[in-house]
């Protein structure tokens, strides 16, 4: 039987989903600039609705306090060196678009936030709610815009982001999420439609 060692508590929850956040100032000469961020999570399907957490003196926190947007990029196996610099590199010294060879295009409702064309989709939202929790400040955001890489559906419009390599992070390691196990009701699934949506995460990128 095993047992549990006792620790003193912590951020243990693992993975989640590491993303890159695009965002921009309202100023006129503002450019927009990219956060990595850990702590993003859905919390609401109607509206739907995503949170991000943010240290207040991170470079991005005053951009999305002030313009009441941001943009969560999803990540691919191909982004995530892009993904990690921009975790370790602060806008105020760089440029990470151009550093990164990664380029800014119009997201679904945004006033002036951009997309990252690279990445395997993006959700678009609008500030509703602001939380101080304490090291983080928790924006919620409505999620007003959305798109996905037209490389990651089928000819039947079913979508496979696990084709894109969606990266992962647990505890400072990055990993890629790409095994199917099941879809969601295959516990009952009669055999027939276990064995043929099944089939489907098998074919090739």
């Amino acid at each position: 039987m095993s047992t549990f060692r006792e620790l003193d508590p912590f951020t243990m929850l693992s993975p989640v989903p590491a993303v890159m956040v695009s965002c921009c100032d309202t100023a006129e000469l503002a450019k927009p600039n990219i956060i990595t961020i850990a702590w993003v999570g859905t919390v609401n399907s109607d509206p739907p609705m995503v949170s991000i957490s943010v240290q207040k003196r991170r470079y991005s926190y005053d951009m999305i306090v002030n313009s009441g947007e941001f943009v969560v990029n999803l990540v691919g196996a191909k982004q995530c060196m892009a993904m990690d610099y921009c975790g370790v590199k602060s806008g105020r010294d760089c440029d990470k678009w151009a550093d990164c060879h990664l380029t800014p295009v119009p997201a679904k409702g945004m006033a002036r936030t951009p997309a990252i064309a690279e990445c395997p989709g993006y959700l678009a939202c609008k500030v509703r709610h602001t939380i101080e929790l304490g090291s983080h400040v928790m924006f919620i955001g409505e999620a007003v815009g959305c798109g996905v890489q037209e490389t990651l559906f089928d000819e039947d419009g079913s979508m496979h982001l696990e084709r894109a390599e969606l990266v992962t992070k647990a505890h400072g390691v990055y990993q890629k999420a790409t095994d199917v196990l099941g879809f969601f009701g295959y516990s009952v699934a009669r055999p027939d439609v276990l064995k043929r949506r099944m089939a489907t995460y098998k074919r090739k990128k």
